[in-house]
């Protein structure tokens, strides 16, 4: 099995090195796409060194991802925050994920580095998520089979909530399921603007989406200081 893995940045010369390290480590990676945002920073010229494709478009995440995902080559595409890394495993567990023929794509469960009190417990939230929604967020390293992503219409071109409009189409063709490996994430937003305040902020993006508020309208209340 072969993955393409797609990186939106956006001035993401700090995090993107290792970020990028873990993920050629895994021996299934066939390639990395970076999808840039408008980065003022090194973050082009980082993933070009480390061998990474780079391609470029309009701004957010849904954007971003839709453009590299529709770059991608291999039979599996996996969505991979600039943040995120991969454990050496990875492609081995999203094989034995795919051993089931109903699965069309699923997540990692996630680990915080260096998380806060408050926010343990990250991988029985997986859990549960994708166990009562058949969902994942979009720092779970989300994966899917390329087929299925193109059947479904790519990823949505939304600026943010993207992962939910993903997951909303295709548990809609098959089952979405988590694979046996953890990714671990950054705490940096949870740092700079408070755990609290935080998910308080993720959890009032969650409502309004699925009170059928456009995603452009959430990232507008989300982003507000």
């Amino acid at each position: 099995m072969r993955i393409s893995v797609v990186i939106p940045a956006l001035d993401e010369a700090a995090e993107l090195p290792a970020t990028l390290l873990r993920a050629w480590s895994v021996p299934e990676v066939a390639e990395i796409i970076l999808s840039d945002g408008g980065s003022r920073d090194a973050t082009r010229q980082i993933a070009e060194q480390s061998g990474a494709q780079v391609v470029t478009g309009a701004r957010g995440r849904g954007h971003q991802l839709r453009a590299g995902a529709s770059a991608a080559s291999s039979e599996v595409v996996l969505l991979l925050h600039a943040d995120t890394w991969l454990a050496p495993g990875a492609g081995r567990a999203i094989a034995g994920a795919f051993a089931d023929p109903q699965v069309v794509g699923g997540a990692c469960f996630k680990a915080f580095r260096d998380p806060h009190w408050l926010m343990r417990g990250s991988r029985a939230r997986c859990a549960w998520r994708m166990r009562a929604f058949q969902f994942a967020y979009g720092d779970q390293a989300i994966f899917v089979r390329r087929e299925v992503l193109e059947r479904v219409g790519g990823i949505p071109a939304v600026p943010l909530m993207e992962e939910h409009e993903l997951c909303r189409a295709l548990r809609g063709v098959g089952k979405l399921v988590l694979a046996d490996t953890v990714v671990t994430t950054s705490a940096r937003r949870f740092r700079e603007r408070g755990v609290l305040r935080t998910y308080w902020r993720m959890a009032m993006a969650d409502l309004r989406w699925n009170l059928g508020v456009s995603p452009e309208a959430i990232r507008r209340a989300y982003e507000r200081r």
